[in-house]
């Protein structure tokens, strides 16, 4: 399986019939699992042997599509989660307590920022908000004796910054902490984090991953290369009370961080995914290559038809060559960023309103990156809490408009563009 293309790795990984078996994955719709012998069920709870016995902790359907991303983003295990929220969350509170401290980007979707804003503020973890433009020097500047951990997007919801994995990756280890990346726009398809440096890798799976708007989920995968065993994660290396003293460094090795995820975060949180809907994930995963490359073909044709219109005030598509962000996304994603297009019309906010009722096949919806063409105005919707310098920090203008370009015939979709552009701008 290991020299599989991720695109092979999308439709065999994480699950393999036996004789007899089903040849597509089953879905597991249990709550709990019978062993022959208490003493059996003893030793899962202690950890002491693998297996299922509760499908907040684990479950068949689940394990299978965990397996399968980690295959995909090249790490030692994963664990799906009932959002892409909890996944945030979890991936730092499972090694950031109360009075300790992160760095993080401060181009990020709106929902992550209030997440860590006031949430994870008001569980007495700090977070010092840097641009995403920020070199090692400024990463350096803003890391404390307490910082745990370093969080970036690799391409920002919706502002569409490239972040620079490995700069990001070299100040958090001169640190001997994590860097914990999103890598939601560009999936594994496009980038692989851990392979520029990457600890930690987060999706919401509700976008591209899934891709048919069926199913909300989150995902954590653990590259199994951080030392974490430096002196700053006593929560790794001293025995877990909880667990009769389990100490999770001995015990999983590489995959610890996951392990401890699973086996602490989840016990306790309980935000799991549901068998259903890992099913329904698993069917979009299983898509997601041809549909990378059918939403990035159709999006750098939407944004060079955009940049081209006189009516349209600016573009951010890291694909153009005018994009501040071209030369990186060179090198990060020489494959294509994803679908999403960010751009102002002339007009401001009144002519965006107005471009976006006069969408007839482009549907204006909470969402983002899915097999559809969608659109959204981020400053009043998922970013609407955020102050105007809040938003000029994450790089979200007041009249950008996000478009997710979606794999229908491009012809429709740009012809769809232009009759809303020219109503807008009357």
């Amino acid at each position: 399986m290991k020299d599989w293309k991720r695109d092979t790795l999308c439709i065999h990984a994480g699950y393999t019939p036996q004789n007899g078996q089903p040849r597509v994955m089953p879905i597991v719709q249990s709550t709990t699992y019978t062993y022959e012998s208490s003493q059996e069920m003893g030793d899962l709870f202690d950890l002491k042997a693998e297996g299922f016995f509760y499908t907040r902790l684990g479950n068949p359907t689940l394990d299978h599509v965990e397996q399968k991303i980690a295959a995909l983003e090249g790490g030692v295990g994963a664990m799906l989660t009932s959002s892409g929220q909890a996944a945030s969350l979890m991936a730092v509170l499972n090694i950031c307590t109360a009075g300790q401290h992160m760095v993080c980007s401060s181009a990020i979707y709106g929902g992550t920022f209030n997440l860590f804003y006031k949430t994870l503020k008001e569980m007495g973890v700090d977070v010092t908000f840097v641009p995403p433009t920020s070199t090692i020097e400024d990463l350096r500047a803003a890391m404390q004796e307490n910082t745990r951990c370093v969080f970036a997007e690799t391409l920002s919801n919706p502002a569409l910054v490239v972040t620079d994995l490995e700069a990001f990756a070299k100040a958090a280890h001169e640190q001997g902490v994590p860097l914990i990346v999103d890598n939601t726009f560009p999936t594994p398809m496009n980038c692989r984090p851990i392979d520029f440096g990457a600890d930690i890798v987060i999706h919401s799976t509700t976008k591209y991953m899934d891709g048919h708007a069926v199913q909300v989920g989150g995902v954590i995968v653990d590259s199994g290369k951080f030392n974490w065993e430096n002196g700053k994660f006593p929560s790794l290396t001293e025995p877990d009370e909880s667990y009769h003293g389990v100490v999770y460094t001995k015990q999983f090795g590489a995959a610890a961080y996951i392990a401890k995820a699973r086996c602490h975060l989840m016990r306790d949180l309980g935000a799991q995914a549901a068998p259903m809907n890992a099913f329904l994930l698993n069917l979009g995963l299983e898509t997601l290559a041809l549909r990378m490359e059918r939403h990035c073909a159709n999006a750098q044709k939407v944004a060079e038809y955009l940049q081209a219109d006189p009516n349209i005030s600016w573009v951010n598509y890291p694909g153009l060559p005018q994009s501040p962000y071209y030369e990186l996304a060179k090198k990060y994603l020489p494959q294509g960023s994803c679908g999403v297009v960010a751009f102002g019309i002339k007009g401001g906010r009144d002519a965006a309103r107005k471009f976006m009722d006069s969408l007839e096949m482009a549907s204006v919806v909470t969402h983002v990156a899915d097999l559809r063409t969608c659109v959204l105005h981020p400053a009043s919707t998922t970013h609407r809490q955020l102050s105007e310098q809040q938003l000029k920090e994450a790089g979200v203008p007041a009249d950008l408009i996000r478009l997710s370009v979606g794999i229908e015939n491009p012809a429709d979709i740009l012809k769809d563009l232009s009759q809303a552009i020219e109503k807008a701008v009357q």
